[in-house]
């Protein structure tokens, strides 16, 4: 004991037989002692050995292993509403085009994406959606290119602390400068109690709205006040002459709004495990490169490699070389080293996956070879087997290989998620979004 207390030696079960139930059972008396040196030393030939039984993937393989841990292309793939909890969970705090989270991300990711499965997950308090990074120009954006990100709500603080905070001098149009001093007065309040309270016309609060959403000011209660204000004037015209007003588009129905405050931490330690054990979550397998298009208020890589090597000194997760090409360490859960195996372990046959250039997952030229394509929502990447073979920027398609005539056609079609006839199911089924208008 006198030992122990100088830190001389440590007590624990440190061999296979004082683990076993019996040894258990008996408590104190099967405990062991090993002196701290060889302790340390044990423990650092373990890690070396863990290290050298990787084997690392291509970078098409490391992209295979991410569609299917992301459920891109797992079979069956998921659906229903604790489907889309646990993708939230995956992607929470990445920022995506507002246009783009659930015609093509959400759509890609979950088998016959319903709307309303997005709506209950916020309504319930589960998850919420609002701009992280507050505008940097006083001009506000579109709505439909306004970065937006899904986070868990016991995470919020979290995310709302990494983010910059908003200017102090917000330069608002009136009718926006009305809803703000409005929302700060009296708090989260319906659509229709700040539209009487301001006295704006229906119109005007609606497009001020858009432009505090654009500026990271607001959210809702519900993700279909983000909904409503992403369909242009004319299609809400059209929906009303058809006498087809649907509550997944409404304003009215999206709950409340409020304004979006800072939160604080406690534990600046505990943050950042949270994000590291995030960004794991998120692909498996982490290295400097492959966070290239996450947010850059996120906590430097320098600062999170300290926590991926305790982590990994905990026995949590693993370290080693898992990527091929790639520099610098690289850190993976170990349910990603198994479930990465297991996917070099398949033959390529071919497969086609195309994906909006706004997905977490267009690492062309980051991961892969290739340009890096632009992350806006009507780019896309056509991914075969893992490997780019063809890209869609600014309307116009652009083929980074050689294909055969009608290899060409199928993959173009793919790439512009058109219905495959009968014959090419295997690319109908794989391209996620496909048949979707």
């Amino acid at each position: 004991m006198e030992l122990e207390s100088e830190g001389f030696v440590l007590r624990g079960r440190f061999t296979g037989d004082a683990n076993t139930p019996e040894s258990l059972r008996e408590g104190d008396a099967s405990l062991e002692w090993c002196e701290r040196r060889l302790l340390a030393r044990i423990h650092r030939y373990t890690i070396k050995t863990l290290r050298a039984e990787i084997e690392p993937d291509s970078g098409a393989d490391f992209m295979r292993f991410l569609f299917d841990w992301q459920g891109i292309t797992s079979d069956p793939r998921p659906e229903g509403v604790e489907s889309l909890d646990a993708v939230t969970k995956q992607l929470e705090g990445y920022e995506i085009p507002a246009a783009a989270w659930e015609s093509d991300v959400l759509a890609a990711r979950l088998n016959d994406y319903d709307p309303h499965w997005l709506d209950s997950l916020c309504l319930s308090g589960r998850a919420l959606w609002a701009r992280l990074q507050p505008a940097k120009s006083s001009t506000a954006a579109p709505v439909r290119t306004t970065p937006i990100a899904l986070v868990t709500r016991r995470n919020w603080a979290l995310w709302n602390h990494l983010a910059a905070a908003p200017p102090d001098e917000l330069q608002l149009s009136h009718g926006a400068r009305a809803l703000f001093d409005f929302l700060k007065e009296h708090g989260a309040s319906f659509f229709d109690d700040m539209v009487a309270g301001t006295r704006l016309l229906r119109s005007q609060a609606e497009t001020a709205l858009g432009e505090m959403v654009s500026a990271g000011l607001v959210n809702a209660d519900s993700y279909s006040g983000l909904r409503a204000l992403l369909i242009p004037s004319d299609k809400k015209r059209q929906l009303v002459a058809r006498r087809r007003r649907v509550a997944l588009f409404g304003l009215e129905d999206a709950g409340r709004w409020s304004l979006i405050r800072k939160g604080q931490l406690a534990n600046e330690s505990e943050a950042l495990e949270q994000v590291a054990e995030i960004l794991l979550r998120r692909y498996g397998v982490v290295f400097r490169r492959v966070l290239d298009r996450e947010a850059d208020w996120l906590p430097p890589w320098y600062t999170l490699l300290r926590v991926f090597r305790r982590l990994e000194a905990q026995g949590r997760i693993r370290g080693g070389r898992f990527v091929a090409g790639v520099s610098g360490e690289q850190y993976a859960l170990p349910d990603a080293v198994s479930a990465m195996r297991s996917v070099r372990k398949k033959e390529p046959r071919g497969d086609l996956v195309s994906l909006s250039a706004a997905d977490p997952l267009n690492l062309t030229g980051i991961v892969t070879p290739g340009p890096r394509v632009p992350a806006l929502t009507n780019n896309r990447v056509l991914y075969r087997d893992g490997v780019p073979v063809a890209m869609r920027a600014g309307g116009q398609s652009d083929f980074l290989v050689q294909m055969e005539p009608g290899k060409e056609w199928e993959a173009r079609q793919a790439l512009l998620r058109r219905s495959m006839p009968a014959a090419p199911q295997r690319a109908s089924r794989t391209c996620p979004a496909s048949g979707r208008p």
